[in-house]
């Protein structure tokens, strides 16, 4: 469509000197459908050396929080921050591939207001045999859990809610607000999207885990927002 110009990509980031000048360099070499590419990266409060290499770096929109606010805190700043008619979340890891940007802008510029990656879509994980054995059962299983209580509050057929990969209309974004600043933030976004009645096409979207070694944070006490979050949504105005 020809208003949208620009597709802002949100890279929350909280310690992840290991990672971050890779993806930034994945996402300046990504195809992003003949838009105007802004990069907004947020430093999350990091304790490593995240902050110094990001003030070093050319390119990109660069917005430091002193204290630690979680992802949600972090994707709301650079929402709040980014110019692009599409916004996206890109994770500051290697979890994801931004070879599939293509897949969520498509949507957006064939007039789609939210998009959202599926992990689950493209194939499913695997965890007692293969060379891509994924080490986190337990997130499987709290996944389907997660995705079965929304659908089923929200009248919906999703498959995953929860990959990182989610891009929508900078306007959409505008005009909800979200109490979330923690892992929950997604979760109460899309619900109040579904509330709304706004259709989320959901795209397959490629998913290599890193472990808890490697810089993994959300745990169980996460999910134990994240349900609450849908619950709540499902009945409380906004």
């Amino acid at each position: 469509m020809s208003e949208i110009r620009k597709v802002s990509v949100v890279i929350p980031a909280y310690n992840e000197e290991a990672t971050i000048e890779q993806i930034i360099a994945k996402v300046r070499a990504a195809d992003v459908c003949g838009l105007e590419l802004e990069i907004v990266v947020v430093d999350d409060g990091s304790k490593d050396r995240t902050r110094a290499i990001l003030e070093k770096m050319p390119g990109i929109k660069y917005i430091a929080h002193e204290r630690n606010r979680g992802k949600g805190g972090a994707v709301k700043t650079g929402f709040a921050t980014a110019s692009g008619q599409i916004v996206m979340i890109q994770d500051a890891d290697l979890e994801y591939d931004p070879k599939d940007y293509p897949a969520l802008i498509k949507p957006i510029l064939n007039g789609a207001d939210a998009v959202m990656g599926s992990r689950f879509a493209y194939e499913r994980p695997t965890f007692f045999s293969g060379p891509n054995r994924s080490p986190f059962f337990s997130h499987y299983i709290g996944n389907i859990l997660i995705t079965g209580l929304t659908n089923l509050l929200y009248a919906n057929a999703a498959t995953d809610y929860y990959a990182c990969y989610k891009a929508f209309r900078k306007s959409v974004i505008d005009s909800i607000a979200i109490e979330s600043d923690g892992f929950q933030y997604d979760n109460e976004l899309l619900c109040k999207l579904l509330r709304r009645g706004v259709k989320i096409v959901e795209v397959p979207v490629v998913y290599r885990p890193r472990s808890y070694k490697d810089g993994k944070k959300i745990n169980w006490t996460d999910g134990v927002a994240i349900i609450w979050t849908i619950v709540k949504w499902r009945f409380k105005g906004f």
